[in-house]
């Protein structure tokens, strides 16, 4: 796995919208709060051409405008680190227009960004055997006030963060409007895991590792048997170490986040897997639905691998979110109903 170098003071963060753009409330306030922000800590700011776009459908420009901008800004020497505007919906649309193999040739970046842009995380991975960083994109910080997940955030891509553990509260309603754009987390409901050890409900895991990747389920289950889905060569470089997955779903109800794992189960994605950590569903979230609900959704497909399975974890888009050094070798403990994942980047 090749590991980027990390953020140094006074070095450069390029932003890209391979999906949406910023280019309306409250995003357009909240990319500028952040740019501020950075540039108060001394960095500078490259933006790139389709960050403030909205003529593409469902991402910021044209498939090939966006594809063209995140090859050119991955591979360019005049900045550090890349930070995606924001997700979407159709950032699959770009990737016949990433070359990849520039990307592979090109020394390793970081690129954060998380729900649409699992396209371009989760295929660094398993793509260019590249590390890659899944949490927010720029505008999470622009809150007036920064919650630990994005400070954490900030200390993953400076190389300040060797462990990151999940947080005690979360949020289901935003408070952020047009009006009110910087506002931060609101934190009304109390964090709660619950463990399994294949479809058996525990009150306490072993401790587990291996690699880690992952993402948008809504996205992964997109990839599966196109010319994009290198999971099977993944799995065998890694096969000693054996997978952790990180998942979690956006619009997908139960029953369609049973479907995606039964797709990606039967893809053969999941034969190294040593464990899976399963964020709160957005639009599941205490869904049931003829008898099926957001956890056996989860372990009706996934209990037959026996390993240990953490959910609603502090991944996602129900926020706060620990970032995820999605490449990076994992090894994964919980007690006290909270979730720690130390780093080890080799």
């Amino acid at each position: 796995m090749r590991y980027p170098a990390f953020l140094e003071n006074n070095g450069t963060i390029g932003l890209v919208a391979p999906s949406f753009g910023c280019t309306f409330e409250p995003y357009k306030s909240c990319m500028e709060a952040a740019i501020k922000r950075f540039e108060g800590m001394g960095y500078s700011i490259i933006e790139g051409p389709n960050c403030r776009k909205d003529d593409g459908i469902g991402i910021s420009s044209t498939p090939a405008n966006c594809g063209k901008e995140l090859t050119e800004y991955y591979c360019s020497d005049d900045n550090d680190i890349l930070i995606s505007c924001g997700g979407g919906e159709l950032m699959c649309e770009i990737l016949d227009y990433i070359d990849f193999e520039a990307v592979k040739a090109a020394k390793p970046k970081w690129f954060l960004g998380y729900s649409d842009n699992t396209n371009f995380t989760f295929l660094l991975n398993t793509i260019c055997d590249t590390a890659s960083i899944y949490g927010p994109c720029i505008g999470g910080f622009g809150a007036k006030v920064l919650h630990p997940a994005l400070e954490d955030t900030i200390k993953a891509f400076t190389g300040k963060l060797q462990q990151v553990s999940g947080y005690d509260s979360f949020e289901l309603e935003s408070l952020k409007d047009e009006e009110h754009p910087l506002e931060p987390y609101n934190l009304t409901e109390k964090k709660e895991l619950r463990l399994f050890m294949g479809e058996a409900e525990m009150n306490r895991l072993p401790e587990f590792k291996g690699r880690l990747t992952g993402g948008c389920l809504d996205c992964l289950a997109n990839l599966v048997g196109t010319k994009y889905d290198n999971v099977e060569a993944f799995n065998e470089k890694y096969k000693d170490e054996g997978v952790i997955w990180f998942i979690e779903a956006c619009d997908l109800n139960v029953m369609s986040i049973r479907r995606a794992l039964w797709n990606l189960d039967n893809a053969g994605w999941f034969k190294n897997a040593k464990g899976f950590i399963v964020g709160r569903p957005w639009a599941a979230w205490k869904q049931e639905m003829m008898g099926l609900d957001q956890y056996n959704a989860v372990t009706g497909i996934l209990g037959k691998y026996n390993v240990p399975i953490v959910m609603d974890a502090d991944v996602g888009h129900l926020p706060p979110a620990m970032p995820i050094i999605s490449g990076a070798l994992g090894t994964v403990s919980v007690e006290n109903s909270n979730i720690t994942i130390q780093y080890d980047l080799i």
